[in-house]
């Protein structure tokens, strides 16, 4: 799938961004190796849109003006603390002739014996690996078989997944992915409540504890003058 989307030059730097923001737009950098960085600006429901389906994994063809287009990938949003709004975006321009790194998302696929059979946990401890490839390899997401959970032993690492062809995964090859974890017991989940009972009959309100501590104030000073006479 071929993403795309178009930008135009800022000329005008001294413009605040708020400015940009309010016409819809959104101020940006366009940046890589062997390339001087370029003020420009995007459509904002445009980029949401490529947003939502390329993410940070894809290439995305840009064009600027009347130029030809340059492969980037969103390298980082700023968004908006409260809203969540993107203010301010960095794009990077890829030399398709050199190999890059990125974080590529995980998507789980398939079903677990030891989850549906044997009523286990299913525990996720990663969901994206950084992989390295020549930018035309790059992968949207990468797929993680759970059906290769069939025991309560068995792990799914980084080593064990299938790779698309030419990327290589960068991280600890035994970096666990995915386990399922075993159902507790009637005697362990018995503990479990045992242990997380609490004697209500013992917990002291802050009124009452700073009351108690008073009263001890009271007494010590009564015990000390009565002493002093």
């Amino acid at each position: 799938m071929t993403y795309t989307i178009s930008a135009t030059q800022r000329t005008n730097l001294g413009k605040r961004s708020k400015d940009e923001l309010a016409e819809s737009r959104i101020p940006a950098v366009v940046y890589g190796h062997g390339t001087d960085a370029q003020s420009i600006s995007v459509g904002r429901s445009e980029f949401l849109k490529v947003m939502k389906t390329a993410g940070y994994s894809s290439l995305v063809d840009m064009t600027l003006g009347a130029g030809s287009p340059v492969k980037v990938l969103i390298k980082e949003v700023q968004v908006e603390p409260l809203t969540m709004e993107p203010r301010h975006i960095d794009f990077y321009q890829v030399n398709m002739n050199e190999e890059l790194t990125a974080n590529i998302p995980l998507k789980f696929i398939g079903e677990s014996k030891a989850v549906k059979t044997d009523g286990g946990t299913l525990i996720k401890s990663l969901n994206e690996i950084e992989v390295k490839c020549l930018p035309s390899n790059l992968p949207h997401e990468i797929e993680v078989d759970l059906s290769k959970l069939v025991t309560f032993d068995d792990a799914i690492t980084v080593g064990s997944l299938t790779m698309p062809t030419g990327v290589v995964a960068t991280g600890d090859a035994t970096m666990t992915i995915a386990t399922v974890a075993r159902p507790l017991t009637e005697e362990e989940l018995k503990k479990m409540e045992e242990t997380t009972q609490v004697d209500v009959t013992a917990i002291k309100t802050e009124g009452e504890e700073k009351k108690a501590a008073d009263e001890a104030k009271k007494a010590e000073e009564a015990a000390a003058e009565e002493a002093s006479k």
